[in-house]
């Protein structure tokens, strides 16, 4: 693969420059300069959002049928671009490996043509209706512009899911982007030329920046995907100015082992749970429950395919690449430290590997004899690492499941169609994987319980969080109604409770 030319920092739309301060991007797993990115100033900031919400006006006054056919539009050009350096862009920027970055880029198209024909079909509700000669009836109207505040992991396909519904709801958009990967997010942002000028911006920034956009009244929506900590933040500013927001703030997903379980399947499915781009996914596996029977079974055949996987630079041919950064490879290793030392033994892993001592690298680890009173089983972890727990049996494993603060995802692997049943039903969850671990689906809700969120993107409810409702009353034959005043003298001598309406 050839290395992309450096993108200059652009602030869209129009892809101009900036004029505020600049920080160098850092490749995680070479340690070299990649380019730079730059904080948007006050001023920008302000003339871009006046730009988007004068787009907005013009576009949520266009038909239903219009907004659909650009925004399929938008899908054949995202399908017919070539996304590599964009994604050699991202595994630079982040450690992904080249593989996930391009294959992320490739789930994007769908979402576009999910939500233009979603947002077509449906636009209200009629009611049944309370009184004679009037129409009654739901219509559903965009919110204005919306801030999108994006993490690093996967910064353009979260990036749509959300983008995507929004603009089929009438709304314009604004894309912070992730600092790891504010000039992938840029890179991409050029598949939006199609769209009508100022309708979609990127303002990079940091936690400053993030902000001032959800504070702003120029902006009327939010949705942030990041930590615990980022989301209570953002939720509790959104709410502060009346603002509708999604919050996606990752987790601790736990994996369940039962004894029906068929033991290579699980195995594998808990090393690609467990270590995919490096564990920095919102829904990996970072506490798997092992029913007794079949303990030492699972660890085993977990541990051999976990030392399989070959690590480095996420453009050469590894499946593990480096963290996004060194705080991010400092909690590891505190995590796993504070574990050790609480009893915990090492399966596998647990160091930096040999020979990588550039770069954020950390060897895919397996800690078993993990409990409660560690640190690792109530954090995100984050990164290559799971804790395993031995417990008696599925009631404790479902038990021990649930004893968290977060409830993003959850999965089982078995082939007792009770347990399978009972734990859809009984994981404190937003989201229940059997046998398939990590899986979503454009036409299904995606988000969490507990700390772990609030509201869904993907699916319908991912369209109505980008819109909202207004009820429609209209009588077509105007007329005097019994109710309204003044009422007749007969009505406050009555007693019967119903204002008197059958008396009359």
């Amino acid at each position: 693969m050839t290395q992309p030319t450096l993108p200059r920092y652009y602030l869209t739309p129009g892809f101009r420059p900036s004029s505020g301060c600049c920080q160098d991007v850092i490749d995680p797993a070479t340690l070299e300069i990649v380019g730079q990115r730059v904080e948007v100033t006050e001023t920008e900031r302000t003339e871009v959002l006046t730009r988007v919400n004068a787009a907005q006006g013009l576009w949520k006054r266009t038909d239903a049928k219009t907004r659909a056919k650009l925004l399929h539009a938008l899908a054949n050009r995202i399908e017919a671009a070539d996304f590599t350096e964009t994604a050699i862009l991202m595994s630079r920027e982040m450690g992904k490996p080249y593989p996930e970055a391009i294959g992320e880029i490739a789930n994007v198209a769908p979402i576009f043509r999910y939500y233009a024909e979603m947002a077509r079909d449906d636009a209200g509700k009629i009611a049944g209706t309370t009184q004679i000669g009037s129409t009654q009836y739901a219509r559903y109207e965009a919110l204005g512009v919306s801030v999108h505040i994006m993490p690093f992991n996967f910064p353009i396909l979260l990036m749509c899911w959300t983008v995507a519904a929004s603009l089929a709801a009438g709304n314009g958009c604004i894309i912070k982007p992730a600092e790891a990967t504010t000039l992938s997010t840029l890179e991409f942002m050029r598949v939006f030329d199609g769209l009508p000028a100022d309708l979609v911006a990127c303002l990079p920034g940091g936690a400053a920046t993030g902000k001032a956009l959800v504070d702003s009244p120029l902006t009327h929506a939010v949705a942030f995907t990041g930590s615990v900590a980022g989301g209570r933040a953002v939720a509790m500013a959104a709410a502060a100015q009346m603002k509708p927001a999604v919050i996606e703030a990752g987790g601790s997903d736990p994996m369940i082992i039962a004894a029906s379980a068929p033991i290579d399947v699980a195995a594998a499915g808990a090393v690609t749970a467990a270590f995919h781009m490096s564990g920095q996914v919102c829904t990996s596996t970072e506490r798997i429950y092992v029913v007794d029977a079949v303990h030492d079974a699972f660890v085993q055949a977990f541990v051999a395919r976990t030392l399989a996987l070959r690590i480095g630079n996420g453009l050469g041919h590894h499946e593990i690449g480096p963290l996004v950064s060194k705080a991010a490879r400092d909690k590891v290793e505190r995590l796993v430290a504070d574990a050790l030392a609480k009893g915990a033994k090492l399966a596998c892993g647990g160091k930096v590997p040999p020979g990588l001592d550039t770069g954020w690298f950390y060897e895919p680890t397996i800690l078993t004899d993990c409990t409660p009173e560690m640190d690792i089983l109530h954090e995100e972890i984050f990164g290559p690492v799971v804790a395993l727990c031995r417990v008696a049996d599925f009631d404790a494993a479902i038990a021990a499941a649930n004893d968290s603060p977060f409830g993003l995802g959850a999965s089982i692997f078995t082939t007792a169609l009770d347990e399978a049943i009972e734990a859809s039903e009984r994981l404190e969850a937003g989201m229940v994987w059997v046998n398939n671990p990590m899986i979503d689906n454009d036409a299904l809700p995606f988000g969490g319980w507990k700390a772990s969120g609030l509201g869904r993107e993907l699916g319908r409810q991912g369209l109505d969080a980008f819109r909202r409702a207004k009820m429609v009353v209209m009588d077509h034959k105007p007329q005097i109604h019994d109710w309204w005043y003044p009422y007749p003298e007969a009505w406050f001598l009555d007693r019967s409770g119903d204002g008197g309406r059958k008396h009359v």
